[in-house]
């Protein structure tokens, strides 16, 4: 095996569903800006459109992630406050 090929830095990272709002925990080398608090210790939080809990191969089910909805409802929102 090829010695310093592997990344130093794996540590604990939370990774959130944002379809089913599930989230686990394993080691990772990923960047993340937020962090989460859970059961008192705070992780690394990587936000994942889909995971293995919310996509269709894993669960059997169709499933229609709406990320174009969140954006037009937003948009709806905010725009009272527009200028």
């Amino acid at each position: 095996m090829k010695a310093d090929i592997h990344p130093e830095n794996y540590r604990l990272v939370a990774f959130k569903d944002m379809s089913n709002e599930d989230v686990f925990i394993t080691k990772s080398t990923a960047n993340a800006k937020e962090t989460i608090d859970i059961e008192g210790v705070e992780y690394p939080l990587v936000k994942l459109e889909i995971s293995r809990t919310s996509h269709p191969f894993y669960t059997g089910k169709t499933k229609l992630v709406d990320t174009a909805g969140r954006i037009d409802k937003f948009k709806n929102k905010y725009a009272k406050f527009k200028k």
